[in-house]
């Protein structure tokens, strides 16, 4: 008994360090957004032109444009615009009872002003008048659904090129193959979106009859909004060539070391087959780096398919993002820009969770 009760005391310990570990990073995430947001506020703030001289025209008279001005909170000092920028991203927030955002919220009546949890206020496009929320959420399904393809198509070609390689290291086709991954990897993506739309797009066309350009959606003759997979088939390969290199390479790597494990020469010795050896015992224990790299990349692609968006004109958050660049609408380059920061720390915070559940000794390292 007393030493089942001393393995308890050992594993409730080490859940008790495992659960302050990761109270300690999400606070430095919490640490890392509000970074994010004073940066993006004052480089902004200083670097884009003045919000109420992109609102108005050469007739409008000062009085117009101080309403506009006190609309936007711009007649305050960039300090206290500053200070009510990070109270419009808090979840929980003051605001005066003629000042509520409009978000899902509950409210928390103090005298004149009310306590508010509520999901971060993003604000509203200068250009357009939309809620930056609505406009990112509109966008973040066209990069999702890019991201995705991309790492599907890396996921599971750059696993079996890599088991391929593993078969007979050192002969024409590892070699090949590595050849392969190692230009893939050294090409940046918005090259390759290049070359793949000039080629599959234009010069091949007649063949293929890939678009060069397009989204997710498309308008019909009859004017219905219909699924065009066609267009994602260029813009996905572009973006998931990198990845798809980098994991053939630690595919094959994580393979050749888990193959010269002693368990695996004894799977061999009992006359198992190179079939059963490969895919039921070491593909296997190989999987772990792979799929955290695959999850970590998966991250990088929803915040870096700006290029490619752009370049197969993709409705996507980097094309929303790029053309508020375009136009100088402060509100929703600042909310893109959070936003994907908000998607970065989240994944990495799932992805140490995942590597500390497929790897267990990184709990114990902990």
């Amino acid at each position: 008994m007393a030493f089942h009760s001393s393995s308890q005391t050992g594993e409730t310990s080490k859940d008790v360090g495992v659960m302050r570990k990761f109270i300690r990073k999400l606070f430095y995430s919490v640490f890392i957004l509000f970074s994010v947001a004073t940066v993006v506020f004052w480089l902004f703030s200083y670097s884009f032109p003045k919000p109420e001289e992109i609102l108005v025209s050469d007739r409008t008279d000062e009085a117009t444009l101080n309403a506009i001005r006190k609309e936007l909170k711009l007649d305050r000092s960039l300090t206290a615009q500053y200070f009510s920028f990070l109270n419009d991203l808090s979840p929980v927030s003051l605001y005066r009872k003629d000042e509520l955002p409009q978000v899902p919220k509950i409210i928390l009546p103090v005298g004149e002003k009310a306590i508010l949890l509520k999901l971060p206020y993003l604000r509203r496009s200068f250009v357009n008048g939309q809620p930056t929320a609505t406009l990112i959420s509109e966008a973040f399904t066209g990069t999702l659904v890019l991201a995705l393809a991309a790492i599907i198509i890396a996921s599971i070609l750059g696993i079996v090129l890599g088991v391929l390689s593993t078969i007979r290291p050192g002969a024409f086709w590892d070699r090949f193959i590595l050849f392969v991954s190692t230009i893939g990897i050294s090409v940046p993506s918005f090259f390759s979106a290049l070359v793949l739309s000039w080629l599959f797009g234009f010069v091949l066309h007649r063949f293929t009859g890939l678009p060069v350009v397009g989204s997710l959606y498309e308008i019909n003759d009859s004017g219905e909004r219909v699924l065009a997979i066609q267009n994602l088939i260029l813009p996905a390969i572009a973006l998931g060539i990198r990845p798809l290199a980098i994991i053939i390479q630690l595919t094959r790597n994580a393979m050749l070391d888990t193959l010269g494990q002693d368990y695996i020469r004894t799977a061999i010795a009992k006359g198992l087959s190179q079939r059963q050896v490969f895919f039921k015992h070491a593909l296997k224990s190989a999987l772990n780096p792979v799929i955290t790299s695959i999850s970590g990349w998966f991250a990088s692609l929803l915040a870096g398919a700006f290029f490619v968006e752009y370049i197969f004109s993709w409705k996507g958050l980097g094309a929303l993002t790029i053309h508020a660049l375009e136009t100088s609408d402060l509100p929703v380059v600042m909310a893109c820009i959070i936003f994907i920061a908000g998607i970065f720390i989240l994944i990495n915070l799932l992805v140490d969770l995942l590597y500390r559940y497929l790897d267990p000794r990184i709990s114990a390292e902990s």
